[in-house]
């Protein structure tokens, strides 16, 4: 008998996953990165489907990409706190994207013994001071922070552009989808670089940003004869993964239709590499010689 879709409330079986895929680039000298798929659906409500989220665990910096639905509960199944997060990016603003921004920054203000202790640095392109402004002009203090506790830098949405941190650098780049939308490529100290596409159409951007990346993780809205605009396929994905030659690649951002197709073999069209289909929990750890 065939299931219900997870993305009706009738769908009971909880689907709790925590796949550990390892990408060993060493056998000794190793340091840890992980990546955790927090949400890997879309604004669909789905009880398997958080919507999108993305964490990057360096050493003890912890960076959250999106924050869409959900992000806040898988957080905690991910054994994270909201005060354990040093970093906070924003692909774009899309309330599937952006819909727990709020609610993370009100509950960072709960006074408890949890509390944040260290500043959070929130990371998102050109318009994104506008977008916050507004959203004080609603909210006040509920998201007001004092003494610099919360830190807002914007990157270049119509170019290439970098930031340098001690522990790991972010590139940027435009992508195809709304006007503040941006990729980001994360590179260690140690030389290991993560791209997360955020939601884009196919942009030849994407394919330099992610030249010879260990990981891309990258949108795949809808099926193949089901594209839409603003939005990857998942051949497309996987002819920018091929054109990049990334090591590895993670389609996530997943529609109910994509439930209801063989999402790989599509890929499998243009893209011969690693391939993984993203759940939420997945864990990915990537080591590289020191």
């Amino acid at each position: 008998m065939k299931k219900p879709s997870p993305y009706y409330p009738y769908y009971s079986e909880h689907r709790k996953r925590n796949i550990v895929e390892k990408i060993l680039m060493a056998e000794t000298g190793k340091t840890q990165f992980v990546v955790t798929i927090l949400g890997s659906g879309t604004c669909v409500p789905s009880l398997t489907r958080s919507s999108c989220s993305i964490l990057m665990e360096i050493g003890h910096q912890k960076l959250l990409f999106d924050s869409g639905p959900g992000t806040m509960r898988r957080l905690l199944e991910a054994g994270v706190t909201i005060y354990d997060i040093t970093h906070l990016f924003y692909t774009h603003l899309h309330p599937d994207h952006t819909g727990e921004l709020v609610p993370f920054l009100f509950a960072t203000k709960y006074s408890h013994a949890g509390q944040r202790k260290i500043p959070l640095t929130l990371i998102a392109g050109n318009g994104f001071l506008h977008f916050f402004q507004k959203l004080k002009s609603v909210y006040g203090q509920w998201i007001h922070f004092e003494n610099e506790f919360l830190n807002i830098l914007e990157m270049d949405n119509t170019n290439s552009d970098l930031i340098r941190f001690p522990d790991f650098s972010v590139h940027s780049i435009p992508m195809s989808h709304n006007p503040e939308s941006i990729a980001f490529k994360i590179t260690t100290t140690a030389h290991q670089s993560v791209v997360l596409s955020g939601d884009t159409d196919y942009t030849s951007n994407l394919i330099d940003i992610a030249a010879g990346v260990d990981l891309l993780i990258c949108e795949s809205a809808t099926p193949d004869d089901m594209k839409i605009p603003g939005h990857l396929t998942p051949s497309l994905a996987g002819k920018i993964a091929s054109a990049s030659r990334a090591k590895k690649l993670v389609l996530t951002h997943f529609y109910p239709e994509c439930e209801q197709v063989d999402i790989a073999k599509e890929c499998r069209k243009t893209y011969s590499g690693d391939l993984l289909l993203a759940e939420d929990l997945m864990k990915i750890e990537i080591h590289t010689i020191i």
